[in-house]
């Protein structure tokens, strides 16, 4: 309780409340001191005492608010978490926006971008470790935070292509102008055209006006080889990283270092993105296009665009770099006279650095290819393929394979009854994995060991079907006697260092051939590789996703780019694809990288459809204990909101449908698109309906009804 003579401030806190509570906004607490906004508090919500933000402090009151208020209606903040400065009103803004734009609590969003450590701390475990922080600070200012040496010799600087120094003079040019930052950079670069050089001259550029660097990437194996990069060239600055795979100690310890300002660079995944940093003067996305950028659970944010918000509120350039830009940047990036909005600035980079070839691409028709004996399948590679892979491995170059589903084979199967290996908890099928003898859903987690007998009707003989990494790792072990094949996929780097020893091992030689998913088709430096083959790579062509086509493009482009880095070998490099369906527009462009040529294909599709980036588009997602609870909610909450939708005659609903893959862990799951002419009429609608959509939810979990969500700019629909 607070002494009667105190003098007692109230403030606004957001906590970390679920989304069906309704609580959206901050709750008022009553504290003995004054607060600003920004402070982090422990509060007490219900039997709880929870960490949360000061969004609205002490002397921040207005109105009603700044009247005289009832003390005892009102509970006390029970710590304050000192010794650290407030989160900054842009780091704020930031968060708001998010919350706002993705239909999420302001709450959850600004709890869950925190460390989860700092969550779980009171005032004396907070206090310990701000103290260990300074201890770590008490050194030198410039060592690193991974102890670099502190007396390195300046890195000696690759020289500059032609294309590299025009582009990095662009950004200079538009930074130091009266225009400033206003419009993001798009570095377009073909793979291996010295994009990254580009990164590290304009974050030297920034760090050497006093500044602070962001760096994202889209997956956490990336981290590791551009953190060593970015640690060489940069030795005796702070470089912390920032992703999942760290300890929460680590991953506080970092986040404080930036924080604080006293980290120089910071290297992330898409959470990264939150990051407060003081002193922030460039933001680096790259692979700009990839959909790990997109959050797909909780708050479906899309960090590639909220690092564009965020630059264009801290007024810094941000650079979205890709060889396959997204359809949505390509769009932002064409003039108005090229049929684009001209909000971006694109800057060109086709050529490899030391004018290095491209691979040569080479279609091979399997549709004329011969089958296999008796009903077998045939051959994983053709003969020709397997030929030049051959030849490869005589003159001591390595060749990478390229299929993207791992395990052994996708479903095991019986030919007496027709028994195929589906997981009862899912609509899905369970993988055969050969290594461990288990069947795997790649969905839910369930793992059990292969049966030796048929379920069903009790038949020995059940076979594999279909083709997994595995599968064709063993096929090429046997195809190419004396090559010694290798294997980077989810399954062989699960465990801590895997894929690092892996990936050491190819560079080191030690492989002649890798076989791999899209996990190392792209961001590699494999400079051995002179040859790449997508050995299936057609089933996203006719795939119901509107994005398949852009994402295989973008897949195959990115593989290619794997194949002669080095500019001694490159002239002999080639590319290989598989396909029943070589005439097929997509191949015709990546025979040619002409990326601009497919890119306008796909937007003259787009267009014609009404998808993005002509629309906008939101997805309703319900979840429920049986299809007909999850579709009979997403159709009373479009009824609901329907003549909101007519009043705008800007936005179509339409009817609920299962998701293509309905039910994960025995939960059924459907989806209700809404697509609108304008971004601005379905934010209006999704603001509008979310109260509604919160009451329906309410009367819905009593039906069968387990969970809801918005999805605002989905990645599949």
């Amino acid at each position: 309780m607070f002494d009667a003579a105190q003098a007692l401030h109230r403030v606004g806190v957001v906590v970390d409340a679920p989304q069906h509570s309704g609580l959206w906004g901050p709750l008022d607490y009553l504290c003995d001191r004054p607060l600003v906004a920004g402070d982090l508090v422990r509060v007490p919500l219900g039997k709880r005492v929870v960490t949360g933000v000061v969004w609205r402090g002490s002397e921040e009151a207005v109105g009603d608010e700044a009247q005289a208020f009832d003390a005892s209606q009102l509970k006390a903040v029970t710590e304050v978490l000192d010794g650290l400065p407030p989160l900054s009103a842009a780091w704020r803004q930031l968060v708001q926006f998010a919350a706002s734009y993705y239909q999420r609590s302001l709450g959850e969003m600004a709890l869950m971008v925190l460390p989860p450590e700092l969550r779980q701390l009171d005032a004396v475990q907070w206090a310990r470790r701000i103290k260990r922080r300074d201890k770590t600070l008490g050194g030198d200012a410039r060592s690193t935070d991974e102890g670099a040496a502190l007396d390195a010799e300046p890195p000696r600087l690759p020289e500059l292509t032609e294309q590299q120094s025009q582009a990095l003079a662009q950004i200079a040019a538009m930074a130091d102008s009266q225009q400033g930052c206003d419009k993001p950079f798009l570095l377009w670069g073909s793979t291996g055209s010295g994009k990254t050089e580009v990164y590290l001259r304009q974050a030297q550029r920034a760090m050497d006006a006093g500044q602070q660097v962001l760096m994202m990437v889209p997956e956490i194996n990336l981290t590791p080889q551009l953190e060593a990069r970015v640690a060489e060239r940069f030795a005796g600055r702070r470089i912390v990283s920032l992703h999942s795979g760290l300890t929460p100690a680590q991953r506080l310890r970092n986040w404080l270092m930036a924080q604080g300002g006293h980290a120089d660079v910071v290297l992330g995944t898409r959470l990264s993105v939150f990051t407060p940093l003081p002193r922030l003067g460039l933001i680096v996305v790259d692979e700009e296009h990839d959909p790990s950028y997109k959050q797909q659970d909780g708050a479906r944010y899309s960090a590639r665009d909220l690092a564009v918000y965020r630059a264009r509120l801290e007024k810094v350039p941000v650079i979205l770099g890709s060889a396959t830009p997204s359809l949505e940047s390509w769009y932002n990036a064409l003039p108005v006279s090229e049929g684009g909005v001209g909000r971006y600035v694109r800057l060109d980079m086709p050529a490899r650095v030391g004018d290095g070839a491209m691979p040569q691409v080479k279609v091979v028709d399997l549709s004329r290819a011969p089958r296999g004996a008796h009903g077998q399948e045939p051959p994983p590679l053709a003969r020709e393929l397997l030929q030049a892979i051959t030849q490869r491995v005589e003159r001591g170059e390595q060749s990478l394979v390229l299929l993207n589903r791992r395990g052994y084979a996708p479903v095991l199967h019986c030919s007496d009854c027709g028994w195929k290996s589906g997981c009862p908890h899912c609509s899905a099928w369970r993988v055969f994995h050969k290594v461990d003898r288990t069947l795997r859903c790649h969905h839910c987690g369930l793992s059990e060991r292969v049966p030796r007998a048929c379920p069903d009707c009790g038949n020995t003989d059940i076979s594999s079907v279909g083709r997994g990494t595995e599968r064709l790792e063993e096929q090429l072990a046997e195809a190419l006697p004396g090559a010694r094949v290798g294997r980077i996929d989810a399954d062989v780097t699960k465990h801590k260092g895997a894929l690092e020893a892996q990936l050491a091992s190819v560079h080191a030689g030690e492989v002649d051939v890798l076989v791999g998913t899209q996990m190392v088709a792209k961001g590699h430096d494999f400079r051995r590789i002179t040859l790449v083959a997508a050995v299936n790579p057609d089933a996203a062509l006719f795939a119901s996703d509107f994005r398949a086509a852009e994402r295989q493009f973008a897949l195959l482009l990115q593989a290619a780019g794997r194949a002669g880095r080095d500019a001694g070998v490159a002239a002999g490099s080639e590319m290989w694809v598989q396909t029943h369906h070589p005439v097929h527009p997509l191949y015709d462009a990546l025979r040619r990288y002409d990326y601009a040529d497919f890119a306008a294909q796909q937007l003259k599709e787009r267009a014609m459809a009404g998808l993005p980036p002509y629309a906008s588009l939101a997805m309703l997602r319900a979840e429920g204990k049986t299809q007909e609870a999850a579709q009979a909610f997403l159709l009373e909450a479009a009824q609901a909101v329907q003549h909101l939708a007519d009043a705008t005659g800007l936005v179509s609903l339409y009817p609920p449908v299962p998701t293509p893959v309905q039910r994960v862990a025995n939960v059924e799951r459907a989806q209700l698109m809404i697509e609108a002419s304008q971004r601005a009429a379905l934010q209006r609608l999704l603001v509008a309906a979310q109260p509604i959509w919160l009451a329906l939810a309410q009367k819905n979990r009593r039906n069968g009804l387990i969970r809801w969500a918005v999805d605002v700019d989905p990645l599949a629909i």
